[in-house]
């Protein structure tokens, strides 16, 4: 009994309170009157070709002369000296080998820098660039004589245009 007696009072108030709160609205139309666009401003890296002349150097060879003649005097010089520490004719032979690779490689010089020419060089570069595009906008209504302003996304605001009418829910509520 207790329960059905509980359950009875919820459910007064529950239609009581949805009578209070009862839908105070109603349906109009309403013409766009004005349309303002609302800009921002964008910033993004733009690529672009850079080119200059530059200096480049050109390597080479310098140095060492005839490789025949330099071969033949280290195989010479290398033979005294091969004879001369291993005392026979094999540390002669060894010394005339090892003479003549090393008179053959001073021959060819070392790498080094023999001039400069001028070649164009380019690069790729980037430079900040600011735009303003439209982002947003606003679009002011005529509702029964009031004006009523929305910020609406660029997509919804391009497809409007100014004598466009639109369905409106009004709400009303009363105040103290």
């Amino acid at each position: 009994m207790r329960i059905i007696k509980k359950l009875a009072i919820a459910v007064s108030i529950a239609l009581i309170g949805s009578t209070a709160y009862a839908d105070n609205s109603y349906v109009t139309t309403g013409k766009l009157i004005r349309k303002e666009p609302i800009y921002t401003n964008v910033s993004s890296s733009k690529p672009y070709r850079h080119c200059n002349n530059q200096e480049v150097p050109i390597y080479g060879r310098t140095g060492g002369g005839n490789a025949g003649a330099n071969a033949l005097g280290g195989m010479i010089i290398g033979g005294i000296i091969g004879k001369a520490i291993g005392g026979n004719d094999k540390g002669a032979a060894a010394g005339a080998i090892l003479g003549g690779v090393i008179g053959a490689d001073k021959s060819q010089g070392q790498q080094r820098i023999i001039g400069y020419e001028t070649q164009r060089v380019c690069e790729t570069r980037y430079k900040n660039v600011q735009n303003t595009v439209v982002n947003q906008y606003r679009l002011v209504y005529n509702i029964n004589g009031m004006e009523s302003a929305y910020v609406v996304n660029s997509a919804q605001g391009n497809n409007a245009w100014v004598g466009q009418t639109k369905r409106f829910r009004v709400r009303y509520q009363m105040l103290n």
